[in-house]
C-alpha cells in the first residue's frame, strides 16, 4: 500500500519485545492503564457504551458521536469529516487525540480531520473535556480537548484461546447510505491479534424541500432543489492491532490503512477526489515500584487529491479541472509518568514530539496562465515541529477536597520554502512571500489550575482557571496568492470566502475561567442536573480581515486574511437526567436533556465570531423494556443572527426536529432502526456553512452568496449486528 505498510510490518516483526514481557510469570488481569488521579482524569461528559451502539448507524460521521454531549456541536455538512466545536471553538483549536494520536489534516479545506479517521462503528470510547482540561491532556490548543478510543487489546485466561467479535451492517434512506463492519480477535494469554474493518458509502441527501433552484450541471447531470449537492462519499477503513502482555506491563502495536476515494463537501469549492492513509501507533505501558510509565510512538502518513465532483462544472475552456494534492507527514512520540509520592499527592510528569512536513502542490491543467504551465506551490516543504514538557501536581487534602495545579512548556518551530505560481501571474505574489524570512519560532506556556469541593453525597462543585496556547498552523502562516481563484481554496472554515495566510499571526493565547456545579441522588443513579457556565478571552484570535489591496463587499464572497485580534467567549452548559419509572408494564422510563448557549466576540470590531453556535438543546424520553431500548428525542435550535459580518456569514433560522429510534437485543443479535427527522423539516444547518456544492464553483462569485447548506430530511435508517 505505500512505504508505511512496510513500516508497519516491521514494527510488526518487533513481537520479539514479547520474549521479555511473556518471560515472566503471567499475573491476571493486567489488561487496564494505570489508574490516572481523579481529578486529572475527569472528563466534563463521557460517551456511554450505550450512547455508541445507539449513535453508530445513524451517521456515518463519527463527530456526529458527540453531538448531544455538553458544549459539543459539529460543523460541515460532509457526510464523514465533521468537526466538532466545544464551547465555541473548534477544528485546530481543540486538541483531537485518537488512540493516543495527535493526527493533523492534510488539506487546505481540512476535510480529512482527525475523527475521520476512525469510523463510528470502531469507537468503543468518547471523552471530552469541555471546561479545563489538564496540562497532560492539552497542549497547541485553546479549546477542550476530546480523547477517542477503538477497542482495547483482549486476553484469554491462561491456559485458554479467546475467538471473539461482532459483524454488522445497515442502511439509511436519505443518500441511500449502507454499510458493512467486522471486527475479530483471536487471542490467548499473553498475546491479542485483532482486525478491524469497515466499508461505507452514500450518495447526495435530500432536504426536507426545496433551498435553492433545481439546475443542469454544465457537462451533464441535474441537481434538484432539494437535493444537496457533493455530500456522496466512499469509504474503507483497515486495521490490524498486536496486543502483548506481562506482569504489570503492556504493549500494543497497531496498523491502520484507510481509503476514501470520493468525499464530497457542499461548503467547500472542491471535492475529496482520493485520500489514502497509513498509521502506525505503537504503545506501551506498565507498572513500577515507583509508579506508572506510558510510552507511546506513532507515523501518519497520507496523500490526499481534491478536485470537481460530478455536481461542479468539470471543464473551464480547455482545462479538465483543477486537480490538487497534498503529502502529509506526521511522526509523534510522548512519554508520562505518573508518581504517587505520598497517599495524597500524585505527580505527574511528561514529554512529546511532533514531527510534521507537509506538501501541497497544484498540476498545471489546461494552456491558459490561470492554471498552467507550472505546478502551483501552495506550500512548499511545510515544517511543523513541537517540543513539549509538563508537570501536574495532585493533591487530595481530605474526602471533600482536591487540587490540581499544572504548567505545560511548548516551543513550536515553523517554516517552508519559496514558492512559484502556474505562471507569471503569480509572480508579484510569490515574490512579496519569498523575500520575506519564513522561519516562526513560538514559546508557549499553558498553566491550569482545578478546584474540586464534595460536600457531601449528593452534590460536586468545581472550578478552574487556566492559561491556554495555540500556534498558528501551516495553512494560516503560509498560504501566500490574493488571487481569487486560488485564495478560494485556501478555506479551513467553509464559509465560501478565499484566504490568504499570514506571516506576522502570533499565538492565540486563551485565559478561561469555568465553574461547574453537578447535582444528584446519593446512589447517581436516579437523577442529576448539572450546570457549568464560563468566560474566555482570548489574546491574538486569529480571525480574518479583508485582505490587502482588495475590495470586501456586503453580501457576496470576498478575499481574506488571517489576522490576529481580541476576542471572548462566555457561555453555560446545562445537562441533566431522570428516571421518570421504574418495573412498569411498559417498562423503565428515564428523561434526558441538555441544553447550550455561547456568545463571541471580535473585541477589536465589535464583530461576532465566525460559527459560533445559537441556542440550542435536546430532550430525550428513553424507555427500556427486556430487550428493547427506544428514545423519542426532541431537537431544537435558536436563530442565529449574531454573526461574523467581516465574512459575510449567512444567518440561519430557528428549527424543531423529532427522531425516532428503538433497538432489541436477543442473545448475540442486535437490530436499531430509527427516524431521523421524523417530519420532514426543512432547515438551514447553524455550522453548516455557504452552500457552494454545485455550479461553477472555481470562480469566487459565480455561484449565488446567501445559502446556508440545508440539513438532512427524513432518513429512515436499520442496522443489525451479530456478536460471537
Amino acid at each position: 500500500m505505500s512505504v508505511a505498510v512496510r513500516s508497519s510490518l516491521a514494527l510488526l516483526t518487533l513481537a520479539g519485545l514479547a520474549s521479555p514481557l511473556l518471560a515472566e510469570e503471567t499475573r491476571i488481569p493486567i489488561v487496564a492503564a494505570p489508574e490516572l488521579p481523579a481529578l486529572g482524569s475527569a472528563p466534563d461528559a463521557t460517551l456511554s457504551a450505550d450512547a455508541i451502539a445507539e449513535g453508530r448507524y445513524r451517521s456515518g460521521d463519527t463527530a456526529a458521536l458527540l453531538r448531544n454531549l455538553p458544549g459539543v456541536a459539529v460543523s460541515g455538512g460532509s457526510g464523514l469529516a465533521g468537526l466538532p466545536v466545544v464551547r465555541g471553538l473548534g477544528d485546530d483549536r481543540l486538541r483531537i487525540k485518537v488512540d493516543g494520536m495527535d493526527l493533523v489534516s492534510a488539506c487546505p479545506n481540512h476535510m480529512n480531520s482527525p475523527l475521520s479517521y476512525l469510523d463510528p462503528t470502531a469507537v468503543a470510547k468518547a471523552d471530552v473535556y469541555a471546561g479545563i482540561a489538564p496540562v497532560s491532556l492539552g497542549g497547541d490548543s485553546i479549546g477542550g480537548t476530546i480523547v477517542v478510543e477503538s477497542a482495547p487489546s483482549l486476553f484469554a485466561e491462561p491456559g485458554q484461546t479467546l475467538l471473539t467479535g461482532s459483524a454488522g451492517a445497515f442502511y439509511r434512506s436519505n443518500g441511500d447510505g449502507r454499510g458493512v463492519n467486522l471486527t475479530s480477535t483471536l487471542a490467548g494469554a499473553n498475546v491479542s491479534l485483532n482486525y478491524t474493518g469497515s466499508g461505507t458509502r452514500a450518495n447526495n441527501y435530500d432536504a426536507g424541500g426545496s433551498f435553492k433552484p433545481g439546475a443542469p450541471v454544465a457537462g451533464g447531470g441535474w441537481v434538484d432543489g432539494d437535493e444537496v449537492g457533493s455530500t456522496a462519499y466512499r469509504s474503507v477503513n483497515h486495521a490490524v492491532k498486536l496486543g502483548l502482555r506481562g506482569t504489570d506491563q503492556q504493549a500494543d502495536i497497531s496498523y491502520r490503512y484507510q481509503h476514501v476515494p470520493f468525499e464530497g463537501f457542499p461548503n467547500q469549492r472542491m471535492d475529496l477526489t482520493d485520500n489514502e492513509t497509513d498509521q502506525v501507533n505503537a504503545g506501551y505501558r506498565a507498572q513500577f515500584g515507583w509508579g506508572d510509565l506510558t510510552a507511546r510512538a506513532y507515523h501518519e502518513a497520507t496523500d490526499h487529491r481534491m478536485n470537481f465532483g460530478d455536481d461542479r462544472q468539470f471543464w473551464y475552456m480547455d482545462a479538465p479541472g483543477m486537480p490538487m494534492q497534498t503529502r502529509g507527514r506526521n511522526t509523534g512520540a510522548t512519554l508520562a509518568a505518573a508518581l504517587p509520592l505520598t497517599d495524597i499527592d500524585t505527580l505527574r510528569l511528561g514529554a512529546e514530539y511532533q514531527r510534521y512536513r507537509l506538501e501541497d502542490s497544484w498540476p498545471p491543467s489546461g494552456s491558459g496562465m490561470m492554471m498552467a504551465p507550472g505546478t502551483f506551490q501552495n506550500i512548499n516543504d511545510g515544517q511543523r515541529d513541537r517540543h513539549a514538557a509538563y508537570g501536574e501536581w495532585e493533591r487530595r487534602w481530605d474526602d471533600a477536597w482536591q487540587t490540581l495545579l499544572g504548567a505545560r512548556y511548548e516551543r513550536v518551530r515553523m517554516d517552508a520554502a519559496d514558492v512559484h505560481g502556474y505562471s507569471m501571474m503569480y509572480a508579484g505574489d510569490a515574490a512579496a512571500f519569498n523575500a520575506r524570512d519564513h522561519g516562526r519560532s513560538d514559546d508557549n506556556w499553558d498553566v491550569t489550575t482545578l478546584l474540586r469541593y464534595t460536600p457531601g453525597s449528593t452534590a460536586t462543585y468545581s472550578a478552574g482557571l487556566a492559561q491556554k496556547t495555540r500556534s498558528p498552523n501551516l495553512y494560516e502562516r503560509y498560504t501566500w496568492s490574493g488571487n481569487a481563484m486560488a485564495a478560494i481554496m485556501n478555506n479551513l472554515v467553509g464559509d465560501g470566502n478565499g484566504y490568504v495566510g499570514n506571516l506576522d499571526l502570533d499565538p492565540e493565547i486563551a485565559r478561561t475561567l469555568s465553574l461547574a456545579a453537578d447535582w444528584h441522588d446519593a446512589a447517581q443513579t436516579r437523577w442529576s442536573v448539572r450546570l457549568s457556565p464560563y468566560y474566555t478571552r482570548v489574546e491574538d484570535y486569529i480571525d480574518a480581515r479583508c485582505a490587502p489591496g482588495k475590495t470586501c463587499l456586503p453580501n457576496r464572497f470576498n478575499v481574506l486574511q488571517y489576522d490576529n485580534v481580541s476576542a471572548r467567549l462566555y457561555g453555560v452548559d446545562l445537562s441533566g437526567h431522570i428516571k421518570l419509572a421504574r418495573g412498569t408494564a411498559a417498562g423503565d422510563f428515564t428523561l434526558d436533556g441538555v441544553f447550550g448557549y455561547v456568545n463571541g466576540e471580535n473585541r477589536d470590531t465589535g464583530d461576532g465570531l465566525y460559527n459560533v453556535h445559537p441556542l440550542h438543546g435536546t430532550l430525550s424520553l428513553g424507555q427500556t423494556l427486556g430487550g428493547w431500548r427506544s428514545a423519542l428525542e426532541a431537537e431544537w435550535w435558536g436563530r442565529k443572527d449574531d454573526v461574523s459580518d467581516v465574512r459575510n456569514e449567512i444567518e440561519t433560522a430557528s428549527y424543531a426536529l423529532l427522531h425516532l429510534r428503538t433497538s432489541y437485543t436477543w442473545r448475540q443479535v442486535r437490530v436499531d432502526a430509527g427516524v431521523e427527522n421524523l417530519f420532514d423539516r426543512r432547515f438551514a444547518l447553524p455550522l453548516g456553512g455557504a452552500y457552494v456544492g454545485q455550479g461553477s464553483t472555481m470562480g469566487i462569485n459565480s455561484v449565488p452568496w446567501g445559502i446556508a447548506v440545508a440539513g438532512p430530511g427524513r432518513s429512515l435508517y436499520a442496522g443489525v449486528s451479530y456478536s460471537f
